[in-house]
């Protein structure tokens, strides 16, 4: 045998192995016999280059750097299913079913909590990978998407094919995640969904491949014009032709049965090997699936029943306050560690003094603790049939916990503040702000850095971080920082000085001040200067600007210490002017635009910014004062009431011609 039948053989045997071993789960090889095989397959592909096949098992392993993910439209909208919250719910949507189609069968299977995915196969070779993203438009992540093992890159079906399933993380593969996470002093994942989602979209592939994902199937749009008449059958073949697929799945035709069997499975969660967060009942029959169609949003063949959001008793231990880049004190319950959704929760946070007395929680209770939409760890309240007169209730301090200096709580806000800008919490904190991605975009110097720095005396103010190179030799000096970190960090900082007027306001950490509000700031005030001495009216006649901010900046901008801030970064050379956007006039200059739906050419912050430079302005609500409406796929109420309202309204394709006879 040649060497070029060789690598086909090899190919095909390891196609076959991985799939026996990674979809079947019953391997007829050893690990030994299947690295033995790659290692050749390496070796002999490295021998001929002229035979390279992106699908094949040497390619699964990443190693490619991507660039970004470019969008993709989808040929049939990946659309999200309707929600039931219990069983009478459950009971209603199936007797609503029935009522138009009579006595029906229902798939029941699992609700993979994890990532819509959508494979496309050409000539019976994978091709593409997109996610739902907002359901008529997603991304590109083939690449990544190639590393999950189970996944066949080549079928015995000769057409076009698309699978629809849910990438995700097994709860193994999680547990070894974060584990790494922690050793390496890196942020914890909240759970596998979002492991599974920030996994599928790194720009390395080999982090992809080595996080382990997988991957259910579990529907085919085309099914019925390929010839199949249920779901089921569907799935059978999908399975027939290497796709992993549930064999959990079951078919019931009494309600009362699929309410036994989603008892049984919320019984068995904690034990599958793949987070779930609900059951998915479809009607089985493929011709009254395209019977009873879609609503504007969602299918009305198929519902989801959502798991009750998992509770658990544990001890609160204490309640310790944090202090936040703009001095905010917010409460946290430390709690004795519970199990909860997959992860074990120690922590909660309780807002600010008045949730805690609305709840009357106190230390040394027993509490319920939940997770709100199974990731955000929260406390619904005690068990106060369990106090024994240990617990009394909490009274929040009235100084700061790190500083020592009193606290305020400004009249219609209900956090307390640390008003000492010399804070050491609030140092480091509002220096890592100003580092951070969304502001002055300075990589290298997370909060962790910081502290190191804040410690070494190098950080005590925003000001410092462009002094930071005549540091050099001590920073050198530092456990694992060479040469090249601090070349890139010097770089990073050097490079934010560039940035537009917007990051710089929002960096500052003024309170009240997000992005959208740093956004409208600079476009109107143009330069540092004349927002420094803007006066409270001037602010409070700018819209999307209410009273309470326009008092927060003037408060920031009359302390001294800010203004020297200010003028510092300025002779450091921190550009202190708004980027010049031209503004083209059109039909939109002057206007009140309101953007609503799901538009497939464009996203969200594109529109907004096209409009902009068409000299339009973005409202979030609709009124007798707005001129336009444009609106795209599964637009709801703001475009009813928009033609109550007697407004414009505009279809997206209207829209685009709008603006090619503008910029034309």
């Amino acid at each position: 045998m040649d060497e070029l039948a060789r690598i086909h053989e090899l190919r095909k045997l390891l196609n076959q192995y991985g799939q026996e071993y990674y979809v079947k789960d019953s391997p007829t090889v050893s690990d030994e016999e299947y690295d033995h095989l790659m290692r050749e397959l390496i070796d002999l592909e490295a021998a001929h280059p002229e035979d390279h096949d992106p699908l094949s098992p040497t390619q699964r392993v990443g190693g490619t750097v991507l660039e970004g993910f470019t969008k993709v439209t989808h040929d049939k909208p990946m659309l999200s299913m309707g929600d039931v919250f219990s069983y009478d719910e459950l009971r209603a949507w199936c007797a609503g079913v029935e009522k138009e189609t009579g006595p029906t069968a229902y798939s029941v299977e699992h609700k993979i909590d994890g990532l819509a995915m959508s494979l496309m196969y050409h000539g019976g070779r994978f091709f593409q990978a997109v996610t739902r993203g907002d359901g008529v438009v997603g991304e590109d992540v083939t690449e990544n998407v190639k590393t999950i093992r189970s996944i066949p890159m080549e079928i015995d079906y000769d057409g076009d094919l698309e699978v629809r399933g849910e990438v995700y993380m097994p709860k193994a593969s999680f547990e070894k995640l974060n584990a790494k996470q922690e050793a390496e002093h890196k942020p914890l994942f909240a759970n596998p969904r979002n492991a599974a989602a920030g996994t599928i979209r790194q720009l390395d592939t080999k982090v992809a491949a080595e996080r382990s994902l997988n991957a259910i199937w579990y529907y085919v749009p085309d099914a019925a014009s390929i010839g199949f008449h249920t779901h089921t059958d569907s799935l059978d073949w999908i399975t027939k032709l290497g796709f992993r697929t549930n064999p959990a799945n079951q078919i019931f035709t009494d309600v009362e049965d699929i309410v036994k069997y989603v008892e049984h499975v919320t019984g068995e969660r904690e034990s599958l090997p793949f987070p779930i967060d609900g059951m998915v009942l479809k009607v089985n029959d493929l011709r009254l699936e395209e019977e009873l169609g879609y609503t504007i949003k969602t299918p009305k063949w198929e519902i989801a029943y959502k798991f009750p959001a998992e509770e658990a008793v544990t001890k609160l231990e204490d309640i310790i306050l944090t202090v936040g880049r703009t001095g905010k004190i917010t409460p946290n319950a430390k709690l004795a560690p519970v199990h909860l959704a997959g992860t074990t929760v120690s922590a909660a946070t309780l807002h600010n003094e008045d949730m805690i007395k609305e709840k009357d929680v106190r230390i040394g209770d027993d509490v319920i603790v939940h997770k709100a939409g199974d990731i955000i760890p929260e406390v619904i309240g005690p068990v106060k049939d369990h106090r024994d007169g240990s617990q009394i209730p909490y009274v929040f301090p009235s100084v700061c916990p790190v500083c020592g200096s009193p606290l305020h709580r400004f009249e219609d806000e209900a956090a307390h503040y640390c008003m000492n800008a010399d804070c050491p919490a609030r140092v480091v904190t509002s220096i890592a702000h100003f580092a951070s991605r969304d502001a002055m975009n300075i990589e290298g110097l997370g909060e962790k850095k910081v502290e190191s720095f804040h410690a070494q005396g190098w950080l005590n103010t925003v000001e410092d971080i462009y002094q930071l190179p005549s540091h050099r030799e001590e920073i050198m000096k530092l456990d694992k920082f060479g040469q090249k970190s601090y070349d890139n960090l010097v770089a990073s900082i050097e490079k934010s000085k560039v940035n537009s007027l917007d990051k710089l306001i929002y960096g500052l950490g003024i309170r009240q001040v997000g992005e959208k509000a740093a956004e409208v700031l600079a476009h109107h005030y143009e330069t540092m200067n004349n927002l420094l001495n803007a006066t409270y009216e001037d602010l409070c006649s700018i819209p999307d600007v209410g009273d309470i901010t326009a008092e927060a900046i003037v408060t920031f901008f009359h302390d001294e210490k800010n203004i020297q801030l200010i003028h510092a970064l300025e002779e450091d050379g921190v550009n202190m002017i708004a980027d010049k956007e031209e503004t083209t006039v059109s039909m939109f200059t002057g206007k009140t635009c309101v953007l609503t739906g799901t538009l497939q050419h464009y996203s969200r912050r594109d529109a907004e910014s096209l409009l902009a430079k068409l000299g339009a302005k973005v409202s979030g609500s609709v009124s007798k004062k707005t001129d336009f409406v444009i609106y795209g796929a599964e637009a709801g109420s703001k475009l009813e009431k928009a033609r109550d309202l007697g407004v414009n309204t505009m279809s997206e394709e209207e829209f685009e011609t709008a603006v090619k006879d503008a910029q034309s």
